[in-house]
Formats: structure tokens, C-alpha cells, sequence
């Protein structure tokens, strides 16, 4: 393992379709890693299968599905460290997590949070969606759709010692008939939709990935570079 550098350099993995316990597994190794002052800043991207996790203030009735419905489909469900409510995650979604020692970027929670909005809004934007970020209860990046205000991306974050942890989720191309299952975040009625609903055409992960981490390295002021990450059994 290297030590720490004080330098602005993110390396970035994009790890494709891994189950969630295998992902969580990784975060918490780097994150122990990191607050050791040991390897260095990352941004892991992944695309999960179906799953659904509960944030520390979650309401387990948010789950709008029952339990033999759930096994029934193999979607688990975990309980996880990450503010917020219930979020479903699943194929065509992107997901984000940056492991990163804000010690090396600046020391500031809502700094933290309001970066990774804007990194949404600027990669929406890069294929002429209009977005913007909310806070408070509605926390995520909103667009206009057919029907009004709809959510098309998710931030959950943890930081532990200046550490961060989980992320983001943007909603490229899923199957908008899942979120069904869940009260999504908590806020009941909220529409949500994708990119490719927005666009009108599909849109591939890799084309999603590539304006995040230029968006990525914009807001942060940080280099990104590709490099290999060991995913734990």
C-alpha cells in the first residue's frame, strides 16, 4: 500500500454490474484503508442488480413491496450506513461512490454533498438536459418531465473521519417500473423518470460514465485516471 499524498489526483474504476454486498464490501475496506492515511482517492462506478436499501433514517413501510414478492424476484434488501431514506437501485442505473479523504479537498459536508449534486447537473447538461439540485427532503437532481417535476438522480453519502462513502445514482436507462416498489426517498408521489424517457432514445452506461467523470473532475477541481480496483469475494 502507498501512503498518502497530499495531490488532487482521483483514480477512477468502473467496475460494471456487481451485486451490492460485494460493492459495500470494497467501500469499507478503502474507506478503513484511507482513514489509515493509506492508498489513495477513488471513484468506483457500478451498475447493481436489483436491490433496495434503507439509509439511517429509512421507514421500513417506504418498502412497497412485501416480502415473498421481493424473494420471490431475488431483490435483497440491506440496511446500510448512508443518510437518507429508501432507494432502489438496478440495471441501467449508474451508480457513483467516491472514496475520498476530504482532508486533501475541503473539510465541509454541505460542500461535499452540493459537489456531487452539481456533478449530476453538469453531466445531465452535457447531453442537453436541464437539471437542478435540491436539498432537504427532496435531496437529489429534479428535471421537468411529462408530468411535472421528476427525480432523476439520488445522493446518499457517509463520511467517517473525513472519509466519504457511498454516493450517487443516476437513472440512465432503468426500468422506471420498478421504483414501484419503494417510496422513493421517502417522499410519496414523487415522479421518476431517466435520461433515456428525457431523451427519447437509449443512452449506454459508458456514454453516462464519461460526462460524470469530466463533470467529475470540473467541480472537484481533481485529474482522474483510470486504474485497476480489487473487488472483495
Amino acid at each position: 500500500m502507498s501512503t498518502r499524498h497530499a495531490t488532487r489526483d482521483v483514480c477512477w474504476t468502473d467496475l460494471g454490474r456487481i451485486p451490492y454486498d460485494r460493492a459495500w464490501a470494497l467501500q469499507r475496506a478503502l474507506v478503513a484503508e484511507r482513514k489509515e492515511g493509506l492508498g489513495e482517492d477513488r471513484l468506483i462506478f457500478v451498475e447493481h442488480p436489483p436491490v433496495i436499501t434503507l439509509g439511517r433514517r429509512a421507514v421500513a413501510s417506504h418498502i412497497l413491496a412485501d416480502e415473498t414478492f421481493l424473494a420471490a424476484r431475488d431483490i435483497p434488501v440491506y440496511a446500510i450506513e448512508r443518510g437518507g431514506d429508501v432507494t432502489y437501485h438496478g440495471p441501467g442505473q449508474l451508480v457513483a461512490y467516491p472514496i475520498l479523504d476530504l482532508r486533501l479537498h475541503r473539510k465541509d459536508v454541505r460542500w461535499y454533498a452540493n459537489a456531487l449534486l452539481e456533478t449530476l447537473v453538469r453531466t445531465l447538461g452535457a447531453f442537453g438536459v436541464h437539471a437542478w439540485a435540491r436539498e432537504g427532503r427532496e435531496t437529489g437532481v429534479w428535471v421537468d418531465g411529462d408530468r411535472g417535476p421528476a427525480k432523476i438522480a439520488a445522493l446518499g453519502v457517509r463520511i467517517e473521519r473525513w472519509v466519504t462513502y457511498h454516493g450517487v445514482a443516476l437513472n440512465v436507462d432503468p426500468c422506471l417500473a420498478d421504483f414501484d416498489l419503494i417510496v422513493p426517498c421517502g417522499l410519496a408521489g414523487v415522479r421518476t423518470t431517466s435520461m433515456a424517457r428525457l431523451l427519447g432514445r437509449s443512452v449506454d452506461l459508458v456514454e453516462a460514465r464519461e460526462a460524470f467523470v469530466r463533470s467529475f473532475g470540473e467541480v472537484f477541481d481533481v485529474s482522474l485516471a483510470e486504474a485497476d480496483c480489487e473487488v472483495p469475494a
